[in-house]
């Protein structure tokens, strides 16, 4: 499905370029115009922008790494003040 008319790209293209971000960097942030530079292309108009985003967040890859989820380990001077 083409999701910007002005440029051509597709759902495929936004899918393959965030696992191949992944891929390349599983801790990089992957923002829509990173997408657009990893294929060579620019936005134009911004009337896709919504769409792309939508798609962007439909791709599993696009999430936080389980790694970097995880909760920081609380501080033992605060749980000392705490209590």
């Amino acid at each position: 499905m083409i999701i910007c008319s002005c440029t051509g790209v597709t759902d495929r293209d936004i899918h393959e370029t965030i696992a191949w971000m992944r891929a390349s960097d599983a801790h990089t942030l992957i923002t829509p115009g990173k997408v657009y530079r990893a294929l060579g292309k620019a936005p134009r108009c911004g009337g896709c922008i919504r769409l792309f985003v939508e798609r962007m967040r439909s791709d599993e890859g696009l999430g936080v790494p389980g790694d970097l989820r995880a909760p920081a380990p609380r501080c033992a001077t605060a749980e000392s003040r705490a209590g």
